[in-house]
């Protein structure tokens, strides 16, 4: 294993300490691990908090910031935070018109922010609404889901949810509009390489050097097949193909051609042109297109290819200004 850390089991602790350097604007409560906007609470508006296991940069720390997230919550390595530190998440971000939690579909990230929810609500009568990520068109079930799991839709809901909320919308529409981007949105999943957790020490699976993986999820779970290497042309196939089968598309989506950490931007440059392709073959154009490393899975060497179903708010809500350390535009 050769990577840039000191100890393994201080990963997300020294991460957190080069994050909260690097980005002054930002809060972080390193007892709890969270991350916060440095204007947390914000009076008046709704706070969008999420979080998950370390290991998947930018998501979810590199969110938070005007225009997205209030908060994240740092677990540790492909591990779900713990529901102390949703429940310190949550607080530090009600400014008095309620918190809605955006969970990945990942079984203990589900039951932790179920039982945070329940511990700020019975302490301090906060309103707290959920929406849980599921676009994954992968498999029904993983190792760590029931039902599908939550992957790269989670960053456009992120974005889009936390512009409804710098509007000051209402709790209620806020997570209505949350479940109506998921509902959306599809992705799908490949792997050249596994990654390896630090505190493993060794590679999550393993490919020969002639085999990649279909239908991954971002912890390194196996897909549907494995099958010889083949050129981006029929890897953009292979992706879009259980995507555009699973939902209706038209004209105007947001194409999001993400990458898993190990694979340059070149590469996803080429993969986003058959995509787009694909998809001009296939009668949809694309309105919007965000290519790059932003929910990746260590290093990891692969792409995931995510779809969603705009209308005209969404894009106005998508365009909208953002101040992230892994998103900035408009500002």
């Amino acid at each position: 294993m050769k990577k840039l850390i000191n100890d393994p089991a201080d990963v997300v602790s020294d991460a957190l300490r080069g994050m909260a350097l690097a980005h002054p604007e930002l809060r972080v409560d390193h007892e709890n691990r969270v991350v916060f906007r440095g204007d947390a609470p914000v009076r008046g508006k709704v706070g969008i908090v999420s979080g998950g296991g370390s290991g998947h940069e930018p998501m979810h720390g590199g969110f938070v910031g005007r225009g997205m997230l209030d908060a994240a919550c740092a677990g540790e390595v492909f591990t779900s935070p713990v529901p102390d530190q949703m429940q310190a998440a949550t607080a530090g971000v009600d400014g008095g018109a309620g918190v809605l939690h955006i969970v990945k579909n990942y079984t203990g990230d589900v039951m932790n922010f179920e039982m945070a929810a329940e511990l700020v609500a019975a302490e301090s009568g906060t309103e707290v609404a959920t929406v849980v990520v599921d676009d994954d068109v992968a498999v029904t079930d993983s190792l760590y889901t029931a039902g599908r799991r939550g992957v790269g839709t989670t960053v456009l809901l992120e974005k889009i949810v936390g512009a409804a909320a710098e509007e000051g919308r209402p709790l209620a529409e806020v997570a209505d509009l949350a479940k109506r981007v998921d509902d959306a949105g599809r992705s799908m999943g490949m792997a050249l390489t596994s990654c390896t957790v630090p505190a493993a020490g060794t590679p999550t699976f393993e490919l020969a050097d002639d085999e990649m993986e279909i239908g991954i999820g971002i912890h390194g779970e196996p897909g549907r097949r494995r099958v010889k290497v083949a050129p981006a042309r029929e890897v953009a196939e292979m992706l879009l193909e259980p995507i555009l089968s699973d939902r209706d598309f038209t004209d105007g989506v947001i194409c999001f051609v993400n990458g898993m950490g190990g694979t340059p931007l070149i590469e996803l440059y080429v993969v986003h042109a058959e995509v787009a392709a694909i998809l001009e073959r296939s009668g949809i154009g694309i309105a919007r297109s965000l290519v790059g490393p932003y929910m990746t899975s260590l290093e990891m060497a692969g792409c995931s290819v995510t779809l969603l179903q705009a209308d005209d708010e969404l894009l106005r809500l998508w365009d909208a200004p953002v101040v992230t350390p892994g998103l900035r535009w408009g500002a």
